[in-house]
């Protein structure tokens, strides 16, 4: 078999490829994202540091979302040095789910006013909307997860003044 033809068939490959060969899934579940199976592989990106700890909670997408303790499951990871970071959470089935990102800045385990944070479909949220807890409307934030993994976009937003903005 020529070069060429190698080398067309291994591109072709991987547009095709499984879902966790675009970026290292992290996170006790990896395995579940790195196989392509029904799980959620949350990219995160947008730190403001590179210090602490990523909590992804993963919730269904019913009346309860957001509610302290009703998330189904939850994820800490380190934050890395570099780059986005794909944190893998797994989902027992397929359906319709919301993500929730806090960066613990400063890995106490508490929400402080340094900690940033992000949900699924990036909603624009001031902080207004936190002091009164006020959560973003359903549909904006809910997605849904078939057989396969399926990747989220959060990018991570800060408190800066009276807004809440990514640093980017």
């Amino acid at each position: 078999m020529s070069k060429i033809i190698l080398a067309g068939m291994l591109a072709a490959g991987a547009l095709i490829a499984p879902v966790a060969a675009q970026g290292a899934a992290l996170g006790p579940a990896a395995a579940l994202c790195n196989s392509n199976a029904t799980a959620v592989q949350v990219d995160v990106r947008g730190f403001k540091a590179r210090t602490g700890t990523v909590r992804v909670q993963i919730y269904s997408a019913n009346s309860s979302y957001l509610e302290k303790r009703k998330w189904i499951e939850r994820v800490d990871v380190p934050v890395s040095r570099t780059g986005t970071m794909s944190v893998c959470v797994p989902v027992k089935q397929p359906g319709n789910y919301v993500v929730s990102v806090r960066h613990d800045m400063n890995g106490n385990g508490k929400s402080d006013r340094s900690d940033g944070a992000g949900l699924s479909g990036n909603p624009d949220m001031k902080v207004s909307d936190f002091i009164f807890k006020r959560k973003p409307k359903l549909a904006t934030v809910s997605f849904a997860v078939g057989g396969a993994t399926k990747r989220v976009p959060i990018v991570l937003n800060y408190v800066n003044g009276l807004s809440f903005d990514p640093v980017e």
